[in-house]
Order: structure tokens, then sequence, then C-alpha cells
């Protein structure tokens, strides 16, 4: 597929902002499955941009004088193949740090119980699998009931989520099976609804030694594909969150992400 991705993040303060530090995972990589023919993060001023411990490229600006409002934009072109198989870097982060939870994956003994029967026994794919069913079975897909800082075992105990909380849980329970898995923020086109929120899905490390890892979309039951672009990869939305800051002043917030995904005829 040849995807025009559009992604403009806007933001408008009650009160005006004194200082705020931002930093963006806005840049899809090239990498299996997906080449970038183009693309352009625009920010209210010049970002500096680098390598995080994961290998996502990242920016970060700063902003020192007052504002009430603050747009990010980020647009291009990538073209798509089916892949589901990823090999990290030599230089990466060692799978088995992605065996440690974190406040949003941590799972509860009750989800350890709840899901006892499809936890994987072996790291193997049908396995794991059924582990992903397992989780979209159980947790319905419901916007609006979650947000970016709710835990797994909250969204369990609602039995309800989206892309975001199906990760989340999906993390934690692999991780308490001893098999590595890391959070993938990014995109998934829907030629039916265009206008996408960021999506999520995990990565499964199937051999720890090679450094190979197996992609699920646990929301849409499937193997990643053609339809899916990667952003950046983490231990969790936190480490991945395409946008993420922290300000003084501002007051209350008001936030609107609007994302477009289209085909060139």
């Amino acid at each position: 597929m040849h995807l025009k991705i559009r992604h403009r993040t806007e933001y408008r303060y009650e009160t005006p902002v004194r200082y705020s530090i931002q930093e963006l995972r806005l840049t899809p990589p090239n990498v299996a499955g997906q080449a970038i023919e183009k693309w352009k993060v625009s920010t209210p001023i010049k970002a500096s941009t680098s390598l995080d411990a994961f290998g996502n490229l990242y920016s970060v600006f700063v902003q020192e004088s007052s504002y009430t409002s603050m747009m990010i934009e980020a647009e291009g072109d990538v073209h798509t193949q089916d892949a589901f198989e990823f090999i990290d870097d030599p230089k990466a982060v060692s799978p088995y740090h992605l065996l440690q939870q974190t406040n949003l994956t941590e799972p509860t003994a009750e989800m350890l119980e709840f899901f006892s029967a499809s936890l994987p026994k072996k790291n193997t794919i049908d396995e794991v699998l059924e582990l992903a069913a397992a989780v979209q079975g159980t947790i319905l897909y419901f916007p609006g009931q979650t947000n970016s800082a709710t835990t797994a075992a909250q969204s369990f105990a609602m039995k309800a989520g989206v892309c975001q909380d199906h990760a989340h849980i999906m993390l934690g329970l692999c991780r308490a099976s001893n098999i590595p898995a890391r959070y993938v923020s990014g995109y998934f086109f829907a030629e039916d609804s265009p206008n996408l929120a960021s999506h999520a899905w995990v990565d499964f490390c199937i051999d720890i030694e090679r450094g190979l890892w197996t992609s699920i979309d646990i929301t849409n039951a499937c193997f990643t594909d053609e339809r899916h672009v990667r952003l950046a990869i983490g231990r969790d939305y936190y480490s991945a969150a395409p946008v993420k800051g922290v300000r003084s002043g501002g007051g209350g917030e008001e936030l609107s992400a609007t994302i477009s995904i289209t085909q060139p005829s």
C-alpha cells in the first residue's frame, strides 16, 4: 500500500503556559514492511532529534516564552507491505529488559487467575495467539471508558478499553509467562474509517538469542500487515507515546488530535 498520513495534535490552555518540554516519537522508522518516502514533523520551535534506548527517533523542544495554544503536525508518505517478524539491531535493548512489568502493565492476581487457562506454557506463536484471542474476547472495545493513564488492572476490572488497554493487558500477561513483550505505537489504515486515532499493538520475542519478534494486533485479532505503520516501541504506552510533555502553568487543557490516512489515487 501507499499511505499518505497526516497527524495533527493541538493543545489549548485556559491561562498562559509559562514553560514546557515536549517529547515526540512521531517519525516512523524504515523497518521490515514499511519504507518511508517522505516525512516531516512540524513544531512551534526547532526541536533537537536523537535516538532513544529502543532505537526510536525522538525529538525534544523546550518553550520558555508563554503561549495559550500549540500545534504539532506530522505528515508524509509510507509504502507498506505485509510484515509481522522483526529482528533487532545488534545494539538494541536486550529482550530480557522487556520482561519487566511497569505500572501500566502489572497484572493483578485476579487477572492471572482469570486468564490462567490461556497463559502460554511455551513461547510459541500458537500459544501466544490463544492468549491474544482471550484478551480480545474479554476486553470489549469501548472508546471513552479509559485514557492514557489507565492501567491494565483498571481496564481488566471494567472489561472494557481500546487498543492501548488490549496491549497493556497482553504485555502484562506475556511478561508474567516469562515471554519478553513490548508496546508498539503506530497507525492502522481502515478504508471504511480513514480518520482513526493512534493505534497500538504488541511484539513478543519468539527467539531471545536472535532478537526475533512477532507482531500481533490484539484489537483486530491479526498479525500486523500492510495496514499497519510502526512509529515507536517501548515498555508501555508512556515510553512509546507519540507526544508527551510537562508544563508549568496553563490551567485547564483542551487536546484535539486528528489523524487522516488515505491512499493517493
